[in-house]
């Protein structure tokens, strides 16, 4: 490969977006799980429908939205300062533990961000934990006013960096952000979290579904979708090896 950049999705690739469990816990006891998991699925949706029906509002928006809903869904009364409380995590969110040490040993290289995430959303993540001292740019789909999977959201790529798709290599571990980028010619690393292997043996291990194992089914296998990943691994601490083999 000659990859003159590293692109990577932010949340659920470089930040654990589970770690929103302990704040939704502890604002809502006993609901902090299913409340995690219904959130993120619809935060998800949300950004698939407004990109379809052309009516798009910013991942902030989104974000609050789809907690409204969830816990409207489940009813939960809430006041504003719990909301916010919850709201406020997800700028803040846990760094994976390899992530800083992978892209250290990605440099010289280009590194960036394409991320959903609003600009105000994402620049506060990235400066709170301390990977605004390695990224090059941190790029928001905001900027063309459509979520990823759009072609037109992965277009930014090359308009910030300067980079054409084969010169760039895109990780993510949501499938559904692989397949849009590999649909639009980017080389692509899948993070497999979860192997089907485990996925199945979860499944049968309990007569009830988990909420974050119903999650685990839902987002974190392969989507046929007729795309497939270039490369495949475990964890970021992975990539070094890839890069350099």
């Amino acid at each position: 490969m000659s990859i003159k950049a590293v692109v990577f999705d932010a949340y659920g690739t470089l930040y654990d977006i589970q770690s929103v469990a302990d704040i939704t816990e502890e604002a809502f006891p006993g609901y902090g799980e299913i409340i995690t998991q219904v959130w993120r699925i619809k935060q998800l949706e949300y950004t698939w429908l407004r990109s379809l029906m052309r009516r798009y509002r910013d991942f902030a928006a989104v974000t609050r939205d789809s907690l409204a809903y969830t816990l409207r869904m489940l009813g939960l009364a809430y006041d504003n300062e719990a909301f916010e409380r919850v709201i406020e995590k997800y700028l803040h969110l846990d760094l994976y533990p390899d992530a800083t040490s992978a892209l250290t040993a990605l440099k010289p290289r280009k590194l960036a961000i394409l991320s959903n995430g609003s600009p105000d959303m994402l620049n506060a993540l990235v400066r709170n934990s301390g990977l605004d001292r390695l990224l090059d740019a941190t790029i928001s789909v905001d900027a063309r006013k459509i979520f990823k999977p759009s072609p037109e959201a992965y277009e930014l790529i090359g308009e910030v960096l300067g980079t054409g798709p084969s010169e760039v290599l895109f990780v993510s571990s949501n499938p559904w952000d692989v397949a849009g980028a590999k649909s639009f010619g980017l080389n692509v690393a899948w993070i497999e979290l979860i192997t089907p292997e485990a996925m199945a043996l979860a499944c049968v291990e309990t007569e009830l579904v988990a909420p974050l194992t119903m999650f685990k089914a839902i987002r974190t296998q392969m989507d046929e979708l007729g795309f497939a990943p270039d490369y495949l691994m475990r964890s970021l601490s992975d990539l070094p090896g890839i890069i350099k083999g």
